[in-house]
């Protein structure tokens, strides 16, 4: 462990030393896979048990809520969405989620308390703590050239399904670096290194080894590359290879 990833782990440690105290639900920041992969090692010196939640079902970013054992009201995770628009669409400029989240960055904000930011053709979703809302409805004015309206959704998920682009390809086994391979479009030995290197993660779990096998339903997430859902195996070649279907989150 290094030192910043044992800070995080008693941070997490802590957050849940102060739940159980206090007899409250205590939460964290949006915490990446990564993080989330440091809370999960953790959890047997947490003093309560742990949810994770990102505002959606499919959430990559998820915000921690630590439960003491004995709680006596309900409650909700500070989670609220955004809804960004071009208010001019016109004269919008074509604008990306890396256009949305360099102007959220620019406004001086931890990147801790971003979440999600879901593409749908030039209309955007971005979740967040609650606490930062109203600064974001005020600050976040333009995205590039593009002027922005920005509105508040209550109920997110009756309005956001992710977006996916269908492919498919051949592959000797579901192998973990095989998988990859195709899936980044490199080669077995960088697929290796990819995972080698802590940026495969499976259902939100870091794999560090190349001999895990692929189940249909996996979701993979290789960092600088992107977020892909395994289908499974579709068929067999002459050759005896494997045809293997997947989606990429578009």
């Amino acid at each position: 462990m290094n030192n910043e990833t044992e800070l995080l782990g008693k941070r997490f440690i802590d957050l849940s030393r102060q739940a159980n105290r206090k007899g409250i639900v205590i939460f964290s920041d949006f915490l990446n896979l990564n993080e989330q992969n440091i809370l999960d090692s953790v959890k047997k010196e947490l003093e309560t048990s742990y949810e994770l939640f990102g505002g959606y079902e499919m959430a990559e970013r998820r915000v921690a809520a630590f439960l003491p054992a004995d709680l006596s009201y309900d409650w909700t995770y500070p989670i609220s969405c955004l809804k960004l628009e071009p208010a001019y669409p016109k004269f919008a400029e074509v604008l990306t989620h890396r256009d949305i989240l360099g102007s959220v960055m620019n406004l001086g904000l931890e990147r801790g308390k971003i979440g999600d930011i879901l593409c749908e053709q030039n209309r955007f979703y971005l979740f967040c703590k609650d606490n930062i809302t109203q600064y974001l409805t005020d600050s976040l004015s333009r995205v590039k050239h593009t002027v922005m309206r920005l509105e508040s959704v209550s109920e997110p998920a009756t309005e956001i399904v992710p977006c996916f682009v269908e492919k498919s390809g051949i592959i000797s086994s579901n192998r973990m670096d095989n998988v990859i391979a195709c899936f980044c479009n490199c080669s077995r030995s960088e697929a290796v290194k990819l995972i080698m290197g802590g940026k495969v993660f499976v259902n939100g779990k870091e794999i560090l080894h190349n001999t895990y096998l692929c189940k249909a339903g996996d979701i993979l997430s290789v960092r600088s590359y992107g977020k892909y859902i395994f289908d499974g195996i579709s068929g067999e070649t002459k050759k005896g290879r494997i045809k293997i279907s997947y989606r990429i989150y578009s």
